[in-house]
């Protein structure tokens, strides 16, 4: 007979069956390209971001002003320039989210690698500018929650499906 408790950690175990996860060898072997594909999808978020800066502020300035003069060739560059980022940055991401790995945040850098230790998944957490993943965290928790990985994670966790 199966209790509740032991379902529960099938189901989640069953909610991450298609999902690939990690050891944490693997994961850190993967850091050099995904730190790549990060970096390019964070650089193509702050051109989305200082480009659309620069649109309000144009258009407070119209507002402002009841209308002013456009540099109209300037405002199509720059929105295709923020079309282009727009575009890198979805690939990038999406070649990140095809390996497994989940991004969390693209202001700091922060991936998460799925790992089964024991029965339990865990999220193993790398954060831009780390040598190597140091940290682990529940799957409800967050960045907030993260832990050092010890003994328990290294000797518990499950080859990679």
């Amino acid at each position: 007979m199966v209790n509740r408790h032991q379902a529960h950690h099938q189901a989640k175990l069953e909610s991450i069956d298609m999902a690939r996860t990690f050891t944490v060898s693997e994961a850190e072997t993967l850091l050099p390209v995904l730190e790549s594909l990060l970096r390019s999808a964070m650089q193509a978020k702050a051109l989305i971001e200082e480009v659309d800066g620069e649109l309000q502020s144009l258009a407070n300035r119209i507002f402002i002003n009841g209308g002013t003069l456009v540099n109209v060739v300037s405002v199509a560059r720059r929105k295709a320039e923020r079309e282009k980022a727009v575009q890198r940055a979805k690939d990038a991401v999406a070649e990140i989210d095809a390996t497994g790995v989940q991004v969390k945040d693209l202001d700091i850098g922060l991936l998460d690698f799925p790992c089964i230790v024991g029965e339990e998944v865990i999220l193993l957490c790398w954060k831009l500018g780390e040598k190597k993943l140091t940290h682990w965290h529940g799957t409800e928790e967050g960045f907030a929650g993260r832990k050092p990985i010890d003994e328990r994670i290294l000797r518990g966790q499950k080859k990679s499906n």
